[in-house]
């Protein structure tokens, strides 16, 4: 059993970290980036949680747990400063907060650990977490909801095909559990210092840092939860964000009309021949596929990073591939499609405006695509830093596509206006 520090515990305004744990895939969201990334009104869910972990001021450093072998949210969060760091998470959600405490300054009297999924929880939980801490009884403390729904545990039945009720618990005693959750720190460092003694019938018992230092002997305190603080999971709680990102909705607990800052859509397609050199590189969707001829062009032949482009300048209004890239532009003679996409993206927010994403399709019977295709979207999208995400698709033998002959892309881009 942890015994809690005879140490009379500062007031409320003593330091404390903020481990932010945002390295989840996000697969039930289905976005097809790490959910931490997926923007609602403008911002990503982690960006709209760290700006209201801001506002609680006994928070002096927050440790953003990013995916791993993916950069792109670290570089998002630079614009916070100091307060702000990142660091690379694990293949589980234990490993992702082990990750975070080995960067939590040894100094906090408190670790608070927060999921990027309930980035629009109010300051005011946090604040309420802390609080409680501040007494010298307490040493974990979790914000949860009344549950207002009846809930029953199931069982299969002897054959195996049916589930049945095999209890009721009465709803008072239960409570829907949220984030973040807050602990007197060594409690938590040590409780999950103890994980590598479990065996893994117990590792499955522990679902969140409240049930590990509840195994570890601690009491967990519970104080009122917020409706603001659910959770993103599926494509259908993108609908209740966007309400929660409005300020108003924070201020005053319902969403209220303010002006709508509209998206702008625009269309690419290319067209590219099968060259007729049998030494032509082919290079599609920013990869290299060595055993097909490539396709002809000034530049690599990359049809589907061209109609990217040309998608992106169409819904920004600045021009179009040839505007930027023609063949009278010589230093762009042979360049990749890669960096002719990365620039787009550079000339479309120098324009003043923000990328949503970018779908592509290409038609044509060669390259081998399917397995490639993740491999395709984390490079493209890593060139333009937001969503890209490509398929592939036959014309069922008709036309130059069916014949083998050329290769056809068409994109679409969504951009939104940045206010200043």
């Amino acid at each position: 059993m942890h015994a809690k520090l005879d140490a009379v515990k500062q007031s409320e305004t003593q330091n404390s970290s903020l481990i932010l744990v945002a390295a989840g895939m996000g697969t039930r969201l289905g976005a097809g980036i790490p959910k931490a990334m997926v923007h609602v009104a403008g911002k990503s869910l982690a960006q709209h949680a760290v700006e209201r972990i801001l506002q609680v001021p006994q928070i002096t450093e927050i440790i953003v747990v990013t995916p791993p072998n993916d950069n792109r949210l670290a570089a998002t969060m630079e614009q916070y400063g100091a307060k702000v760091r990142t660091v690379p998470g694990g293949a589980s959600r234990v490993a992702s907060v082990r990750a975070g405490l080995a960067e939590a300054s040894l100094a906090a009297a408190n670790i608070l650990v927060h999921d990027a999924a309930r980035a629009f929880t109010p300051a005011q939980i946090f604040a309420q977490v802390l609080e409680a801490l501040s007494a010298k009884e307490c040493s974990a403390v979790i914000p949860a909801l009344k549950v207002t729904d009846t809930i029953s545990v199931v069982e299969r039945d002897a054959a195996g095909g049916h589930e049945i009720i095999t209890q009721t618990p009465d709803r008072s005693t239960l409570r829907a559990v949220q984030t973040p959750q807050g602990f007197d720190a060594q409690l938590l460092r040590d409780a999950h210092a103890q994980l590598d003694t479990y065996t893994e019938a117990e590792l499955d018992k522990v679902t969140d840092d409240a049930s590990i230092v509840r195994a570890f002997g601690a009491k967990v305190q519970v104080v009122p939860g917020s409706q603001q603080a659910m959770k993103v999971t599926h494509p259908e709680d993108l609908d209740t964000a966007s309400k929660l990102a409005r300020p108003e909705a924070e201020a005053n607990g319902a969403a209220k009309e303010e002006n709508m800052i509209l998206p702008r859509v625009g269309n690419g397609i290319d067209v590219h021949a099968v060259s007729e050199d049998p030494s032509r590189q082919m290079w599609l969707a920013g990869l290299h596929f060595p055993e097909d001829i490539g396709l002809s062009g000034h530049s690599d032949g990359d049809a589907v990073a061209h109609a990217a482009c040309d998608a992106l300048f169409s819904a920004a209004g600045i021009g179009d591939l040839g505007t930027h890239f023609g063949v009278d532009r010589p230093e762009f003679a042979g360049a990749s499609g890669v960096s002719l996409i990365a620039e787009a993206a550079r000339l479309v927010r120098e324009a003043g405006f923000e990328i949503g994403n970018v779908a592509v399709q290409f038609v044509g019977r060669r390259p081998r695509f399917a397995a490639r295709r993740e491999e395709a979207n984390k490079v493209l999208s890593d060139a333009i830093v937001a969503p890209v995400s490509v398929t592939a698709t036959t014309s069922d033998g008709l036309g130059y596509e069916g014949e083998g002959k050329g290769v056809t892309a068409y994109a679409t881009a969504l951009v939104y206006p940045v206010s200043h």
